[in-house]
């Protein structure tokens, strides 16, 4: 398969709580990132989500700062017992992208010297 990702990814053990910004569904979710870069994220959901719809979000990061985005789902992949997701920011601070590149950075330094 092809790779189209424009950012790498970092796995991150954090929750996002999510919300339709239409107004259709003030309905709060709690999800688990499995993957996060400075344009995007991957997340499994026990609820389902629409595709193309998009939602606010409150992502709660490793320094336990919540950055607030708005997430579009471009897309779905239902599994046994999960919904896997991927989606793209469309309302990020430039700031808060740059904390998520900061942390990618130190993560592969780390690891560089780990496996050193």
């Amino acid at each position: 398969m092809e790779e189209r990702r424009r950012s790498v990814r970092t796995e991150l053990s954090a929750e996002l709580v999510v919300k339709r910004i239409d107004g259709q569904s003030g309905e709060r979710v709690t999800i688990s990132v499995s993957d996060l870069s400075k344009t995007g994220i991957g997340f499994t959901c026990d609820r389902e989500l629409e595709l193309d719809a998009v939602y606010d979000c409150n992502l709660t990061i490793w320094t336990k700062e919540v950055i607030r985005v708005f997430v579009r789902v471009v897309r779905v992949e239902k599994g046994a017992d999960t919904i896997r997701y991927g989606g793209i920011f469309v309302g990020m601070l430039e700031h808060d992208a740059c904390r998520i590149g900061v942390y990618q950075t130190f993560e592969e330094y780390r690891n560089k010297d780990a496996t050193s």
